[in-house]
């Protein structure tokens, strides 16, 4: 399982690659939720002047009337529309994009994988040859359509949450018995940061789901390699951003059938292949050690002010203090409609583990 230099520099191309393809998407979702409000702004705009006229008329508009100026201007309706229709579209975008995301990472796993062996395996070996490109494409046209409906079906609800952001804040807006002239502009304004907090987890889903499909491919790929393998390892970009959770998990060391890395929402981890020893592969050469560097010694020779930006100081102290280890800084957190996640583990649950050790 020698993890070579050829191995780290084709998952930075990797990651690169990946950057590249996410920056993309994430301009067309802004640019499509930019247009989104501008189309409905009018709409908002119409429901607030409604409520306005009602406070220059001397009195406080009721939490119905509230209600039934939105209806009047078909605000609501308008911005659950609006909202469902770019999940349709996200949903649609990302099922012509992900084809070519998938054959990438089918490729570079491939790539990777290759990159563990010896680059000169002797003439008549069975692996001589080999391009290790041996995944189902039906298996990555499953990933594709799986991601997409994931998409859509995350992307979906927000109209509900995004639409009803709204509306609270035209009531409490118009409760507090703000200037007439001043409300509208405010309102409005307020307003247009509940949708785009929609468009903040559109972007988060539409990240999380691009790199989970990546690696569900390149593990489609590691398994169709299993008699190659023993498994795979978890791979962090190791620094002073890089959080705790992440930093736990680097090195640690999974079955070929277990999924992963499954990192928090918009994790960038990588899962790397590792196969059998040379010898048991057949290949009478000796194999270098992996170049994986080890999480903790690295951490270490980091100066303090890193080491406190990526543990915080209240980690930092608990593992100085031999009151935690390395392991206890992730946990496994489970999310209704969405995958289990390993997060850092909170704080006081760190400081609750440390007393129960004295």
């Amino acid at each position: 399982m020698a993890v070579t230099h050829r191995t780290l520099a084709i998952l930075d191309a990797i990651r690169l690659d990946l950057d590249r393809r996410i920056s993309t998407e994430d301009r067309l979702i802004v640019e499509a939720w930019a247009r989104a409000w501008a189309e409905l702004r009018p709409a908002w705009s119409a429901a607030i002047d409604r409520l306005i006229l009602i406070q220059q008329q001397g009195r406080k508009p009721t939490r119905r009337e509230v209600s039934e100026a939105l209806r009047a201007t078909k605000a609501i309706v308008a911005t659950q529309d609006a909202i469902i229709a770019l999940a349709r579209e996200q949903g649609i975008r990302i099922s012509a994009t992900l084809p070519d995301l998938t054959k990438a990472a089918r490729r570079l796993e491939a790539e990777m994988l290759a990159s563990t062996l010896p680059p000169n395996i002797p003439p008549g070996h069975a692996l001589a040859g080999v391009t290790f490109d041996r995944v189902d494409p039906k298996a990555l046209d499953a990933i594709v359509r799986r991601t997409a409906r994931q998409v859509t079906a995350l992307t979906w609800p927000l109209s509900r949450e995004a639409t009803a952001a709204m509306k609270s804040i035209l009531i409490r807006g118009v409760a507090l018995g703000m200037h007439p002239n001043a409300a509208a502009a405010l309102m409005l304004d307020r307003v247009g940061l509940a949708f785009n907090g929609g468009l903040a987890r559109a972007v988060v889903i539409a990240r999380t789901e691009f790199l989970d499909s990546h690696r569900a491919a390149t593990a489609a790929q590691d398994k169709a390699n299993r008699d190659l393998l023993t498994g795979w390892q978890w791979v962090a970009s190791l620094g002073p951003r890089t959080c705790p959770s992440c930093w736990a998990m680097h090195g640690t060391e999974h079955d070929i059938d277990e999924p992963g890395p499954i990192d928090h929402q918009q994790g960038r981890c990588a899962r790397v292949p590792l196969t059998k020893s040379w010898r048991d592969l057949g290949i009478a050469i000796d194999e270098p050690a992996s170049v994986v560097p080890d999480a903790l010694t690295t951490f270490r020779a980091m100066p303090h002010a890193d080491q406190l930006a990526a543990l915080g100081a209240d980690r930092l102290a608990l593992l100085n203090g031999g009151r935690i280890g390395w392991s206890d800084l992730a946990a496994v957190r489970k999310t209704d409609g969405w995958r289990d996640s390993v997060v850092p583990t909170p704080l006081a649950d760190l400081r609750a583990l440390a007393a129960a050790r004295r």
